[in-house]
């Protein structure tokens, strides 16, 4: 029997989802499913990028040892034997591979080429502001989302059609483009924020909204087409019953049901901000990992470069894992799935 359809046979309410009691679910529990499903995922994905980052950065042409070299005019052959001993450009191309995987297993990323650091002391380095810039930016989409979908659901069609040409519009703009207008009113113009101020909360303000306004449209739809899909259930006529107000159903009832794919959603689009903000950090001027990583690429330090790969590789697991763990807790009949 599935989970949907025993939720359904014990809903006091048609349609309304209830919590699976404890003695019907059988076998290990589902925390214990997830976090083994994605352990296994974390082994295969991070051996998969790290392999293709790899293979892709041996691809390049040049010499690393060559860029490592580049400022030091008279660098003997013994110099650059010694360096190459040091990283271990020495090997072959299979030994360094394996050498590391091994590294990887044991939470060794590497030494930067160029900043003599461990790769994870230079990716974490410089995590905050991005955590801070993606987080910040998560939340205003979600709020700025879940109020245009309450207040446009199941509304008139000349109501609903400027909430999806506005939609539109906030996915086709490209985000440097909509950093660049921000900036010049807002900064320029108007003089209310400043454009470029490092890691201040007034800096914060323009780069926030040039990557929350796309996630906007994008959930915004999605949330809304759940909560009308919701609106033609069979509970809502009761809850509409007992005098329940229009805006109690939708926040309190349509939302919840609605948001397991939003939430879904927003996991992915978190992690992909969370490595991706390279532009946005750029064109504003902010500290960050994703200015590391353009630095690491264009200095050819590969170690860092890898390590980038294989820290997105976690944090998309690490996110979809809480987040399927969040998810009966949102919607109950998820509990015994």
């Amino acid at each position: 029997m599935s989970a949907a359809t025993l939720a359904g046979e014990r809903s006091g309410l048609a349609g309304e989802p209830v919590a699976v009691p404890d003695e019907d679910r059988r076998g290990a529990p589902r925390w214990l499913h997830i976090l083994l499903r994605s352990l296994f995922d974390l082994v295969l994905v991070v051996w998969l990028a790290a392999t293709v980052a790899f293979l892709a950065l041996r691809l390049i042409p040049g010499d690393p040892l060559d860029v490592l070299l580049s400022g030091v005019q008279d660098a003997t052959p013994e110099m650059r034997a010694e360096i190459a001993a040091h990283y271990g450009l020495d090997r072959p191309a299979i030994v360094q591979y394996f050498g590391y995987l091994w590294g990887v297993v044991q939470g060794d990323l590497g030494t930067s080429y160029h900043r003599g650091s461990p790769v994870t002391q230079v990716l974490f380095s410089e995590l905050g502001p991005t955590v801070e810039l993606t987080v910040a930016a998560m939340l205003v989409a979600v709020i700025a989302a879940v109020a245009l979908a309450l207040a446009t659901s199941g509304q008139r069609p000349g109501v609903r059609l400027a909430a999806q040409g506005f939609e539109v519009v906030a996915v086709s703009v490209p985000s440097f483009w909509l950093g660049i207008v921000l900036m010049t009113v807002f900064s320029f113009w108007l003089k209310w924020v400043p454009a470029f101020s490092g890691d201040s909360p007034a800096g914060l303000i323009l780069p926030v909204v040039t990557l929350a306004v796309p996630l906007v449209g994008v959930i915004t739809q999605l949330l809304r087409e759940r909560v009308e899909h919701q609106l033609h259930e069979p509970f809502v006529t009761t809850v509409r019953a007992r005098g329940v107000s229009e805006a109690r159903l939708r926040s309190g009832h349509l939302l919840r049901h609605a948001s397991v794919p939003v939430l879904t959603l927003s996991s992915i689009i978190f992690g992909s901000l969370l490595t991706g903000t390279v532009v946005i950090e750029t064109l504003f001027a902010r500290p960050g990992i994703g200015r590391v990583i353009v630095l690491a690429l264009q200095d050819r330090d590969v170690p860092v470069v890898l390590g980038f790969v294989v820290f997105a590789a976690v944090v998309f697991i690490v996110i979809n894992t809480v987040v399927d763990l969040l998810l009966p807790l949102i919607d109950p009949r998820l509990k015994g799935a």
